[in-house]
C-alpha cells in the first residue's frame, strides 16, 4: 500500500511537471505586439505564426499618445513589439522603456532606403528602432459629390462642405497641417505662429461634423463624409473597387507632418528572439511587399520595390514639403494648452 501511495505521488509530480513544462513552452511560443489598426494583413500574422510555429498576440491603438499612455500607466504590460512614430521612438528611448537593438540580429539594414534613413535624427544609428513604414496623413475626397475642388488643406474653408468633413483626433498632425499651411515647421515653439495655426485650424473647425481617428474610414465609405482628413490605409481598405474608382487622395502641396513607424523591443519584452524573428520576417522583400501593396504606401525596403503589384496612393517625392515630427520635449505643455483650446 506504501509503495503504491509513493508510485502515485511520483505520478501526480510528473504531471504537473509536465503541466508546468508545456505552460512555459507555451508562453514561450508566444509574441505579444501593440500596433496601430489596419497597418499589418492578417494572412502575414497567419504566415509568421506558421513560419515559427508560434502564436502571435495582436492589439492595436489608434494614436501614439494612446499607445504611450497605457504603457506608461502600466496597462499593457506583457507586449514585446510596438510600432511608435519617430518623436515617440524618442520619448521612449528618453524614459528607459526599450531595449537596445542587436544589430547582428537583423539581416535587413542593407534593404534601407538611405533618403529614408538619413532623416532619421531621433535615434541616430538605430541603436533602439528599426524603420517599418513611412508616410503622411493626408485628405481623401469623394468625387461623386465634389466635383470641383482645391488640392490643399483650405479644402476645409469651403462652407459648400460644411458638416461633410473631418479631421484628425490627433494634436500634432491637425497643427503640424495648419503649420505648413501656413508656411511653418510643424515642430515650432513660436507663439506668434502657433497662434495662427490655431485661427486656422478654428475657421477649419466650423465646417467639419467632428475631429476623428478612429471612425473616418468607414464613416467616408458610408458616405456620411466626402472630406477626410487622415491615413490613405484606413480609408481605401474600408473601399469597394467602384468607390476607390472616385476617391482621390493627396498629400497638400505646402506638405504636412510626415512619420516614420518603427518597432520597437520594450525593455521588459520576455520574447526578445521571437521579436527580431518578426522584425527580419517583415522585411523580408516579398513579405515587406505584401504589406505596401496591401497598404498602398511607399516602400522603403528597396528590394522590396521588385515585387510591388499595386500602385500606392502616394510616391516618396509627395512627401518632398513634408516634415518629421520631432519630440517637443517640455514644449508640449505649449502644445497641448493650444490643442484644449481647439478642442473645447
Amino acid at each position: 500500500m506504501k509503495k503504491i501511495l509513493i508510485n502515485l505521488i511520483i505520478i501526480l509530480l510528473l504531471v504537473l511537471l509536465y503541466g508546468c513544462t508545456n505552460s512555459s513552452k507555451n508562453t514561450d511560443n508566444k509574441l505579444y505586439i501593440y500596433n496601430w489598426t489596419y497597418y499589418i494583413p492578417d494572412q502575414v500574422i497567419k504566415d509568421f505564426e506558421t513560419k515559427y510555429n508560434v502564436k502571435v498576440v495582436y492589439d492595436v491603438y489608434t494614436s501614439n499618445e494612446e499607445m504611450y499612455a497605457k504603457l506608461k500607466a502600466g496597462g499593457a504590460k506583457g507586449y514585446d513589439l510596438v510600432f511608435p512614430s519617430g518623436d515617440f521612438v524618442k520619448i521612449m528611448i528618453s524614459s528607459g522603456m526599450l531595449s537596445p537593438i542587436d544589430s547582428t540580429k537583423i539581416a535587413s539594414f542593407n534593404l534601407l532606403d538611405p533618403l529614408i534613413t538619413s532623416k532619421i535624427a531621433y535615434d541616430p544609428g538605430l541603436k533602439y528602432s528599426f524603420p517599418y513604414m513611412v508616410g503622411a496623413a493626408g485628405i481623401s475626397v469623394n468625387k461623386k459629390y465634389i466635383k470641383k475642388f482645391s488640392k490643399s488643406a483650405r479644402i476645409f474653408e469651403n462652407t459648400a462642405l460644411k458638416n461633410k468633413m473631418t479631421l484628425l483626433d490627433d494634436m500634432r498632425e491637425v497643427l503640424g497641417l495648419a503649420l505648413k499651411e501656413l508656411g511653418y515647421s510643424v515642430n515650432t515653439f513660436d507663439k506668434g505662429q502657433l497662434e495662427e495655426a490655431k485661427q486656422l485650424v478654428l475657421k477649419w473647425k466650423q465646417n467639419i461634423v467632428k475631429f476623428d481617428a478612429e471612425s473616418f474610414g468607414k464613416g467616408f465609405a458610408a458616405g456620411e463624409f466626402w472630406v477626410v482628413h487622415g491615413y490613405s490605409e484606413n480609408v481605401f481598405l474600408e473601399l469597394d473597387p467602384s468607390m476607390k474608382a472616385q476617391t482621390e487622395f493627396f498629400i497638400p502641396p505646402k506638405g504636412g507632418p510626415m512619420y516614420i513607424d518603427s518597432m520597437v523591443i520594450l525593455k521588459d519584452s520576455k520574447h526578445k528572439d521571437l521579436a527580431y524573428k518578426f522584425i527580419n520576417f517583415i522585411h523580408e522583400p516579398q513579405v515587406y511587399a505584401k504589406i505596401v501593396d496591401y497598404l498602398k504606401i511607399p516602400a522603403i525596403n528597396m528590394e522590396a520595390r521588385k515585387f510591388v503589384t499595386v500602385s500606392p496612393n502616394y510616391n516618396i517625392i509627395d512627401l518632398k514639403n513634408c516634415e518629421l515630427k520631432e519630440d517637443l520635449g517640455e514644449g508640449v505643455e505649449l502644445y497641448n494648452k493650444i490643442w484644449e483650446e481647439i478642442r473645447i
